[in-house]
């Protein structure tokens, strides 16, 4: 049998020894420069046309939603958005390396990795109008997507619950024999949480298939990482917990998808989960709640915008003969009059009665619930005029 006792590992000395973080030099992957050309000694990886100008559109199209829902925002169509802008490049290149029964567990920036998978335009305006075509029946808030058939895990508002909820999902995979991971993604402020810990821990102990990828974008709110942590990041963080770990360039598509494709490799065959952290930056603001420009200069911000990750792909894909500027125009234009269509035509579908605030949680309503909601139908009798029955929002 094989010794359990840990002790049998531990390598001794007979002189003090202090181990400094400077010990920890974990590289970063990169495959494409700014321009799009390749770094002298890197290849990219195998990708058809077909996937390669899929993952281009999906982040073109992120980002044209994200610009139409911000402004929506603003004129108080939706109550809240939340911006990938400068991060596309991580939800999108690697759900692009994903099997599609892979599940996937988001924090609330992803929505390129839902895109990807073929969520609809409409979909995402129905959801956050919060109408009676939201098969959440608008309990939740704007961006708080969930698809079954697409394996995408409904997003909860609370930093890092889908972490551990990650690890004990990858655990049933293994355990029903499934050739299939999850991936969970989250942010580097999210890995401040207890849940971070915890299910790291379980995942590393329980051998479960799961792949963690964390957006490392430089703040947390208007926190900046070096007031996060000392340590190297949130990859070192992986190598202690005795999870095999990737660094990559988040605004590197190409390095993206080769770190995740290589991850679920392990992943899947080795039954282990593994960590990717993303080095990217958030360009957009934290949220439509947020103002960036009280925590961090333009100048910052017009350095990461030269690293843009879409330009990036432009640039490659037209030296591989895969880019027709003109045709990319015309599908571009498509897709902000299809965004602009479906906003329109979800702001004019109901909402859903008031009745099912309380309904779908227990066999029957609860006095108190039903208590409660006579108190809310009575105050909104009271003020009609604030909240209108037919329109697809509350002013």
């Amino acid at each position: 049998m094989q010794d359990r006792n840990h002790l049998a590992r531990v390598k001794a000395t007979h002189q003090v020894e202090v181990i400094e973080n400077g010990l920890i030099d974990i590289p970063m992957l990169q495959i494409l420069q700014s321009d799009g050309t390749l770094h002298p000694g890197a290849s990219a990886p195998p990708l058809s046309q077909d996937v390669a100008v899929k993952i281009l559109h999906t982040m073109q199209y992120i980002r044209i939603l994200d610009e139409r829902m911000i402004a929506a925002q603003r004129q108080g169509r939706i109550s809240f958005y939340l911006a990938c802008t400068g991060e596309e490049a991580a939800a999108v290149g690697s759900v692009a390396a994903l099997s599609d029964q892979d599940m996937i567990m988001s924090q609330y920036r992803e929505q390129g990795a839902l895109a990807y998978r073929g969520y609809s335009t409409a979909q995402f305006m129905n959801q956050m109008f919060s109408n009676q075509l939201d098969p959440n029946k608008g309990r939740q808030m704007p961006i708080h997507y969930g698809d079954k058939a697409l394996n995408f895990m409904t997003i909860s508002s609370p930093l890092a619950t889908q972490i551990p909820q990650a690890a004990g999902y990858a655990y049933g995979q293994k355990m029903a024999g499934n050739d299939a991971i999850t991936i969970c993604y989250f942010g580097e402020g999210a890995a401040s949480e207890g849940d971070f810990h915890a299910g790291l821990n379980m995942a590393a102990v329980l051998n479960c298939p799961v792949v963690f990828f964390c957006r490392n974008n430089g703040y947390a709110i208007s926190t900046p990482a070096e007031e996060q942590f000392a340590g190297d990041g949130i990859a070192s963080r992986g190598i202690g917990y005795g999870i095999k770990t990737i660094r990559v360039d988040g605004n590197d598509v190409l390095a993206v998808y080769a770190a995740t494709q290589e991850a679920r490799r392990i992943a899947v065959e080795q039954r282990c989960p593994v960590l990717i952290e993303a080095m990217s930056y958030r360009l957009a603001a934290h949220s439509t709640s947020d103002d960036p420009s009280g925590y961090r200069s333009r100048d910052e911000e017009d350095k990461w915008r030269a690293k843009d990750p879409v330009a990036r792909m432009i640039h490659w894909l037209d030296s591989q003969g895969w880019f027709d500027e003109s045709q990319n125009s015309k599908w571009l234009e498509q897709s902000r009059q299809e965004v602009l269509a479906a906003l329109k035509e979800a702001e004019k579908v109901p909402v859903n009665p008031i009745e099912d605030i309380v309904e779908d949680v227990y066999d029957s309503v609860p006095w108190h619930l039903s208590a409660q909601l006579e108190q809310l139908k009575s105050h909104i009798k009271k003020y009609p005029e604030v909240y209108p029955k037919t329109s697809g929002r509350v002013k």
